[in-house]
């Protein structure tokens, strides 16, 4: 390979690397260590600019933003957020609530899912194995919104057979970034 390129051997390379990356990251993701790198920074502070991030991964800024831009493609990278602290903001209470529903049919657990992903206060929801059929974790400003919460929205929804609350007292330990290895 010559020394020197001119712009067409330059945007021809661009180009293969890009197509390279999305290649190694599309059909079944696994990440290499970069990835991984670029990842974990990116999960710690999504406002990291290319430059700094390129920087922290010892690439130079363009194959730096091919990765990152490879990522997003491919779904791995999903959005980027801004967390908010819940207590700074007056909503101190979180409440995990455990629904059962009369029956496990389709279009129960269907019209379920359905109503509980319109309440802005439900921030989580899962489909679980065991003693009960969903979790929810709700986040309310007290226990008035609470109530309201239960007993305007949550017990509205067809098809509930039994709700059991749990308060956390104390939040120990909450992250958003994957545990990620290379």
């Amino acid at each position: 390979m010559p020394a020197v390129f001119g712009c067409a051997d330059a945007h021809l390379r661009h180009n293969i690397l890009q197509i390279c990356l999305l290649e190694h990251i599309m059909p079944n993701f696994t990440p290499d260590a970069t990835d991984v790198k670029i990842l974990n920074l990116l999960q710690e502070n999504a406002k990291l600019t290319n430059v700094e991030l390129s920087a922290r991964v010892n690439l130079s800024p363009s194959p730096c933003l091919a990765r990152v831009r490879a990522l997003e493609q491919a779904g791995v990278i999903s959005r980027y957020v801004t967390l908010l602290d819940p207590q700074k903001l007056g909503l101190g209470i979180s409440v995990f609530i455990q629904v059962t529903l009369e029956r496990q049919v389709e279009r129960n657990l269907n019209d379920f899912q359905a109503a509980i992903t319109k309440y802005a206060e439900v921030m989580e929801c899962y489909l679980m194995t065991g003693d009960f059929d969903y979790l929810i974790r709700v986040v309310v400003q007290d226990m008035p919104a609470l109530e309201r919460f239960i007993l305007e929205k949550l017990t509205k929804i067809a098809g509930i057979s039994n709700i059991k609350s749990s308060f956390a007292l104390k939040q120990v330990k909450y992250k958003t970034a994957l545990p990620l290895h290379a």
